[in-house]
């Protein structure tokens, strides 16, 4: 659109633009996301990277390749890259794979049989649990073998100061003491280390029910399901009273509850107050991912015994890098238990960690900023024509309950969604905002949310069903309001 702040991206480009460690990936229009779901073979051809749990790096499949021929591998078995050897034992272990081999190379390397279906349940599990290879590693790896010949130019901070930098961040935004604080390769593999620590300690105490509260993000609950057999969820987060009548029967069998606040991506948030009350009159550990409110506009310190965030998302900004953070309260103590938690934690490889450092000394100042555009938009959306629904973090649903944490009045989260007055396909396509997965970015990143996280339901009557039970639209936007001048963002919806 001519005069336009925002220019269209073409489909397959990474976002950020140019940068072959993006985590997202253009996909303009909806008929790239549908393609994008259905496999078409047209559209895989043009989306060749994304975000690296769910799409193969384009480095990882070179390294596969090098390996392969490397070790002269048979055509029989795929080459499967992990960031660790530690990883290596955790999927063999998992899925009876024997047929590891003797490798020296800083990564791990476990051989799958092509013709069956254990590839597709290793390489989810790889996803679930977060033990990707770093993508930076990989291309470190293929330079100095000179498969590549160039490396991509970025700011990193130097090596020896970037983990202090990124913890001291970090634990002053949680008031935490550092040894609280353990880096991970991704947000999924915080919560699967959470997950795996309360396991082991509250199993010596008969507590074996792990509790979901609200519908949280899809790979959190798969993590659950791989370990813990007896687990309850409950959808809905506006109601207490069930999660309070479930805790009166087995509260002393619950290992913890977990939720997040708010939620994704309805921005749903729960009584704090009155769920911090319920866990302390039956002893249960809160574990809360605040990645969607970030320490800067939530302070959840007197009601979170766990934090976990992904650092991808506003703590990056810029959507480059794939990290996670686990964060014990000194309050509750579990922070004196640490070693149950952290000796899950995947290694974090050292130009990821340079790069984030580099990035996150902006973060309180990237969130203010988002904040107050959130803001003004939320306004301008009010008495839009356009806009059908509008979901936010202090909408009526949840003032009440979000403001109970809220460190001042400019406190947004930076996440609204949307549905439209007008066909969703029409709108979507139309808007030259980048889109696609992830957010937190400094530039703002549309995503339709229920057709990339869960088209399968969209495809059956009974998903669309379940859809309508848990209040998810279809048709709903999410945005992931950027920096950019709050005028130009407002000026781009009001030209559709």
């Amino acid at each position: 659109m001519n005069g336009s702040f925002f220019k269209p991206i073409v489909a397959g480009e990474t976002l950020p633009i140019k940068n072959i460690h993006a985590v997202s990936v253009s996909m303009p229009t909806l008929d790239d996301v549908i393609g994008y779901e259905e496999q078409d073979e047209k559209i895989l051809e043009v989306i060749k990277s994304g975000y690296p749990r769910f799409i193969l790096h384009p480095y990882l499949k070179l390294l596969a390749k090098y390996i392969k021929k490397k070790y002269q591998i048979s055509d029989n078995y795929e080459v499967v890259i992990l960031s660790s050897k530690k990883a290596v034992e955790l999927v063999s272990d998992k899925y009876y794979i024997y047929n590891k081999i003797d490798i020296n190379e800083p990564f791990g390397v476990i051989l799958v049989q092509n013709g069956t279906s254990q590839l597709q349940k290793v390489l989810s599990y790889i996803q679930h649990v977060g033990c990707n290879l770093s993508s930076r590693l990989a291309e470190d790896y293929l330079y100095k073998h000179k498969i590549i010949n160039f490396l991509h130019k970025e700011e990193l901070e130097n090596s020896k100061d970037a983990q202090t930098i990124v913890k001291t961040t970090l634990a002053k935004a949680y008031k935490q003491p550092l040894e609280n604080i353990a880096l991970t390769p991704s947000g999924m593999n915080a919560i699967y280390s959470v997950v795996r620590g309360l396991n082991t300690i509250q199993a010596h105490n008969g507590r074996d029910i792990l509790v979901q509260f609200g519908w949280l993000y899809l790979d959190t609950m798969n993590i659950v399901n791989h370990h813990f057999q007896r687990q309850k969820v409950f959808p809905d987060i506006a109601n207490l009273n069930l999660l309070e009548d479930f805790l009166k029967q087995d509260g002393f069998k619950v290992t913890a509850i977990i939720t997040e606040m708010p939620t994704n991506p309805l921005l749903k948030c729960v009584d704090i107050k009155r769920l911090r009350a319920l866990c302390d009159k039956y002893n249960i550990p809160l574990v809360i991912d605040t990645t969607f409110a970030t320490p800067y506009n939530l302070d959840l310190t007197e009601y979170a015994d766990i934090f976990v965030e992904s650092l991808t998302k506003f703590a990056c900004g810029n959507a480059d890098v794939l990290m996670g953070a686990l964060i014990l309260n000194k309050k509750n103590r579990l922070s004196h238990m640490s070693g149950e938690f952290f000796k899950h934690c995947e290694k974090v490889y050292i130009k990821d960690i340079q790069r984030l450092a580099y990035e996150i000394k902006d973060y309180e100042k990237r969130v203010k900023k988002i904040s107050s555009n959130t803001k003004a938009l939320v306004e301008y959306f009010k008495t839009s024509p356009l806009i059908d629904k509008l979901y936010y973090c202090l909408d009526e649903t949840n003032k009440d309950n979000y403001s109970q944490a809220m460190i001042d009045d400019n406190c947004y989260t930076g996440i609204i969604s949307v549905t439209f007055t007008k066909p969703f396909r029409e709108v979507y396509d139309k808007l030259n905002f980048a889109k696609g997965p992830s957010l937190g970015t400094e530039f703002t990143l549309l995503m339709p949310y229920t057709y990339l996280a869960h088209y399968d339901l969209i495809k059956t009557k009974e998903g669309k069903k379940f859809l309508q039970k848990i209040e998810l639209p279809i048709d709903i936007l999410r945005i992931s309001v950027g920096i950019e001048p709050i005028e130009e963002i407002i000026k781009e919806f009001k030209n559709i």
